[in-house]
């Protein structure tokens, strides 16, 4: 479990990129981290491996304190930045140096996450394409069976069949006893995958909502025609009239439409606050 206490952060103390956040995040979900570009997603997951540090506040992983990089903690947690840097190993020396620091690796899985992600072994890992260098940190991590997995941006870099094999892969290795937390702007790409969802914008916690509440909450359609614009949460014109979100007050069924919830959140914080608390 994660446990996020008044956090703030911020690279000067004029300007703080998190003011005050507290988050609690449990195993036996795949969480989708949602903000604009400079929001500090990734500021965010740094904090939480222990690679930058609170300016105030704490954080706790599983009883750990993250700012201490004890080994015993280390082996329990994976990320994957954005920007992935492989040394110049072969796949077979790369596995055989880091290996050992995961007591749950499994080499025979590591090689069949390869080829599920159509990853080939062809030398050296540096010379590879950026996709395929991303692609074997995934199946790497994947491999080492750490109870949590952050991933900044994890289908950067990816071509479309690479990204479908992305979330297939995610899909079939998360268990109850695992957390995956996956920082994205491109909302899209975890449309069917995640079940829980976090918005941050401006510092604050905006939302944090499983999608089958999400569902209960706000229904998503699209109008003719707007009666009733109090009633709109976000609308965005279509071929077929407008897109809207509303309170889902009359329990209808719709299926959740990622970056119109992101813009319904950010467009209306206290609104969207007051129906989510």
């Amino acid at each position: 479990m994660i446990q996020i206490e008044n956090l703030s952060f911020g690279y000067s103390k004029k300007k703080l990129l998190y003011k005050n956040l507290t988050l609690t995040l449990g195993e036996g979900s795949i969480y989708g981290l949602l903000g604009k570009n400079g929001a500090g997603k990734s500021t965010l997951l740094k904090n939480l491996v222990g690679l930058l540090f609170p300016t105030d506040g704490t954080i706790t992983i599983n009883g750990y304190s993250p700012k201490k990089r004890l080994p015993s903690f280390l082996q329990t947690i994976y990320f994957i930045p954005e920007e992935v840097n492989v040394p110049g190993l072969t796949i077979h020396k790369y596995m055989n140096l880091f290996e050992p620091f995961y007591p749950a690796f499994n080499k025979e899985q590591f090689y069949n996450y390869l080829d599920q992600l159509d990853v080939k072994d062809q030398g050296k890992l540096n010379t590879l394409s950026f996709g395929q260098q991303k692609k074997f940190i995934i199946a790497f991590a994947l491999a080492c069976n750490t109870k949590i997995l952050l991933l900044d941006e994890p289908t950067n870099g990816l071509d479309i069949p690479s990204k479908i094999r992305f979330r297939k892969l995610i899909s079939s290795v998360f268990d109850k006893e695992r957390m995956i937390f996956i920082s994205t702007h491109q909302i899209r790409d975890l449309d069917n995958l995640i079940d829980q969802i976090v918005i941050v914008d401006n510092g604050q916690l905006l939302l944090n909502a499983s999608i089958a509440e999400i569902a209960q909450k706000l229904c998503f359609k699209t109008v003719a025609e707007i009666t009733d614009k109090n009633k709109v949460l976000f609308s965005q014109k279509s071929l077929k009239g407008y897109s809207v979100v509303i309170e889902n007050i009359t329990n209808e069924d719709s299926k959740i439409d990622l970056e119109q919830l992101f813009n319904c959140v950010t467009e209306n914080p206290e609104k969207a606050k007051s129906i989510f608390q």
